[in-house]
C-alpha cells in the first residue's frame, strides 16, 4: 500500500466512518455538558448513570449495564466514584453473585442540584439544532443503537 493510498483511506475514514464521527460528536457533546454540570460536581457520564438508576429504582448491575449500553467492567469502574461520594449504594443479591444498585438520599440530592443545569444546557442544544432536528437526531441515534446491537448479536451466533 502506498502512502498516497493510506492518506486516501484515512481521509475516507474521517469523512465516512460512523464510529469515528459518532465518537467525535459524543466528545464534543460531553465537553459541553461537563462544563454546564460542573457546579453540581457531576460529569455528563455520571448524571446519565444516576438518572438510569433513579428510573429503575433498585436495579441489578447487568440490567443497568444493558440500559446504558456499557459493559459491566466499564460500568463498575464508573460506579466507583459515585459510591465513594455516597451517591450510590451497591448491595449483593440473594444469591451473592448479583449486585444491586440504588441511589442514596445524597445521590438523589446531587441529581436534584444537577437537573436544572442539565435543563439549561439541553435547552441551548435544542435551540442551536432546532427541536425537530434534535428529535430526529435522538431517533437516528436510537436506530444506530438497535442496528449495532443487532449486528453484535449476529456476530455472536
Amino acid at each position: 500500500m502506498t502512502s498516497q493510498s493510506r492518506e486516501i483511506d484515512a481521509a475516507e475514514l474521517v469523512r465516512n466512518c460512523a464510529c469515528f464521527n459518532l465518537r467525535k460528536a459524543a466528545r464534543a457533546a460531553t465537553q459541553l455538558y461537563d462544563a454546564a454540570l460542573e457546579p453540581s460536581g457531576l460529569r455528563a457520564t455520571q448524571i446519565s448513570v444516576l438518572v438510569a438508576i433513579a428510573l429503575h429504582g433498585r436495579v441489578p448491575l447487568g440490567r443497568l449495564a444493558e440500559t446504558l449500553v456499557m459493559d459491566r467492567t466499564t460500568l463498575t469502574r464508573n460506579l466507583r466514584p459515585l459510591e465513594k461520594q455516597g451517591w450510590v449504594v451497591d448491595e449483593r443479591g440473594p444469591d451473592r453473585r448479583e449486585r444491586y444498585l440504588e441511589l442514596t438520599r445524597a445521590g438523589r440530592a446531587v441529581l436534584e442540584r444537577a437537573l436544572p443545569l442539565w435543563h439549561g444546557v439541553q435547552s441551548r442544544v435544542a435551540a442551536a439544532l432546532g427541536a425537530g432536528r434534535l428529535a430526529g437526531l435522538v431517533g437516528e441515534l436510537d436506530a444506530v443503537i438497535r442496528a449495532v446491537r443487532s449486528e453484535s448479536a449476529a456476530d455472536r451466533r
